[in-house]
């Protein structure tokens, strides 16, 4: 993957967006934090140091030629709709996890299927959504630990999988394609089942390996 690339991050002052953040300034890419207030995004942004830089949601979306979506759920629709003209023909990544407090260890997938299908339903045909990131713990993100989890990468397109996957080796981790976009819904749906392994076996970080794999 290039590291010219510029990666901007809607909703980077999350746990997850700042993980995310973390971990591609350490693999030499230049990133942008996004958020609805340019405070948070450039207080965020002078935290993570060099290489980094804070800008309201829709000047991220502008910039980056790389954009990763990283906002509760709840927030999903309207940053989309705010951003959609700048996201024609980039790289769109959909990490949202539809989680509806306080139930949040119980699956609860949208009408559309998946919050990726939303995306992508908002988005149009001119923005190839890529799903990925849904079950890797923000906190071992934001740590300098090695992560034992693997990202399942759902799309419609296998280049923009492919994509995907070479981005998230790029920061260390094993990626694997998932699929059509449709398949996100299992993804998404996992979230909640590791919330729930989490919480009945005292585990803080429980994540998805692909096994069966020849070394």
């Amino acid at each position: 993957m290039d590291k010219n690339n510029v990666i901007s991050i809607l909703g980077g002052t999350g746990d997850l967006g700042n993980g995310l953040a973390k971990r591609f300034l350490q693999a030499n890419y230049k990133v942008v934090i996004g958020s609805r207030k340019l405070e948070g995004a450039l207080s965020a942004a002078e935290k993570l140091g060099t290489g980094c830089k804070g800008l309201k949601n829709v000047d991220a979306a502008r910039e980056g030629n790389i954009v990763i979506l990283t906002v509760p759920f709840a927030h999903q629709k309207s940053i989309l709709e705010d951003c959609k003209k700048y996201l024609i023909n980039k790289l769109f990544i959909d990490a949202t996890v539809p989680l509806i407090p306080p139930k949040v260890a119980t699956v609860q997938l949208p009408i559309e299927g998946s919050a990726a299908q939303i995306s992508q339903k908002i988005l149009g045909d001119t923005v190839q959504v890529v799903s990925a990131f849904q079950n890797i713990s923000a906190e071992l993100l934001k740590s300098n630990k090695p992560i034992d989890c693997d990202v399942l990468v759902c799309g419609n397109k296998k280049d923009s999988r492919s994509k995907v996957i070479k981005l998230v080796e790029s920061i260390g981790l094993r990626a694997w394609h998932g699929g059509q976009l449709a398949n996100s819904a299992a993804s998404e749906a996992l979230t909640s089942v590791l919330i729930t392994i989490n919480k009945n076996h005292s585990i803080s970080h429980s994540g998805i390996r692909i096994t069966g794999v020849k070394e």
